[in-house]
């Protein structure tokens, strides 16, 4: 497939629903998913079905609407009763993307402060979602450009190594991580962009190389394993990953994996990057011993598709994610600029 048969928005408005891009069905194909209730928004969101932080923030903005619609009362104050379940039940659905739980935050702020009728409200919820997708699509624009400043200055093209994917189908339709890998391919200083696989659910090799196809960007995948030897090699200019959530002090969770990447990176003298908005930012929190982790099932280890991997009888560990401490990471990519990990707390009332 070397064209897209959408444009790569994992998440949008049509009509009276929301139309999901089935991350589970690519690369092989480009299907999308109708929703309509914003129980089966929490569903889409925790199997997956729409994934990256800041599309779930989206796509959880959504949710809260679509929730929000169905509540049959005209009273304000039992209107929002409601609308707390609501988001109870979206926020249980994955707990280490920060974006989630800002974009229901955002949400449920709109609806306590308006003074309009419910059924205004439910008409000024849907306004918010869309604008937060839209604002996600500019930020990540802005990530883009300000990280040209930021890339390593070589006379030659650069290799960029990524991780998991962090691109259009993880936002609003430009990515964060894939985002930088982009800006740096129009302006025509990409050479090439090395894309981990990304075990156990193959996020790099399914989805990051997809994207790259679909616009020509040379794109190689390797196995998570071959990334310090590919340093060693010379083979990688700088390393440029997304996050799931960012502590205060600049220590970062991103897809498990990652936390490798950052140490190998250091062995062998390459910057390395983290681009992500500020609602990454989770300024509650001191440090990333403070970031909740997620679980996943063992199945996404021992099994892949219909085919059993490991013997019987063994047990499994499967974390969603790691946590990079700050001191690994040179700087961060965001709409405001490249901040440095020690400087992340000026960005708080921003």
């Amino acid at each position: 497939m070397k064209s897209t048969i959408l444009p790569i928005c994992p998440v949008f408005w049509s009509e009276d629903k929301v139309l999901l891009i089935d991350q589970t069905m690519l690369p092989h194909e480009y299907a999308l998913v109708e929703i309509t209730r914003y129980e089966d928004m929490a569903e889409a969101i925790k199997t997956m079905v729409v994934r990256g932080a800041p599309a779930i923030g989206i796509a959880a903005a959504y949710g809260m609407y679509l929730g929000a619609r169905a509540i049959q009362t005209q009273q304000v104050d039992k209107f929002l009763i409601h609308l707390e379940i609501v988001a109870q039940k979206l926020r249980e659905t994955r707990p280490t993307a920060v974006n989630l739980f800002w974009a229901i935050s955002r949400m449920l702020r709109t609806a306590y402060k308006s003074v309009e009728p419910v059924e205004e409200i439910k008409k000024i919820l849907l306004k918010t979602a869309q604008t937060i997708q839209a604002e996600d699509l500019q930020t990540c624009h802005k990530i883009g450009q300000f990280s040209l400043k930021a890339l390593p200055n070589s006379p030659q093209k650069l290799t960029l190594l990524t991780h998991c994917n962090a691109g259009a189908l993880a936002t609003a339709g430009y990515g964060t991580a894939l985002g930088v890998v982009r800006s740096a391919w129009t302006r025509g200083r990409l050479k090439r962009v090395y894309a981990d696989e990304t075990r156990p659910r193959f996020q790099g090799a399914k989805l990051t190389a997809w994207e790259c196809v679909q616009e020509g960007i040379p794109v190689t995948v390797i196995s998570d394993n071959m990334a310090a030897y590919c340093m060693k090699l010379g083979k990688i200019d700088a390393v440029v990953v997304g996050a799931d959530r960012i502590a205060a002090n600049g220590d970062t969770a991103n897809k498990i994996g990652t936390y490798a990447l950052a140490v190998a990176a250091k062995m062998h003298n390459i910057p390395f990057f983290v681009a992500a908005p500020l609602s990454t930012i989770d300024f509650n929190l001191e440090n990333g011993d403070q970031i909740p982790v997620e679980e996943r099932h063992p199945s996404e280890i021992y099994q892949m598709s219909e085919t059993r991997l490991c013997p019987e009888g063994v047990d499994y560990y499967n974390p969603a994610f790691d946590i990079m401490p700050a001191s690994l990471i040179d700087a961060f990519f965001t709409e405001k600029g490249v901040i440095k990990p020690n400087k992340l707390l000026r960005l708080k009332n921003s």
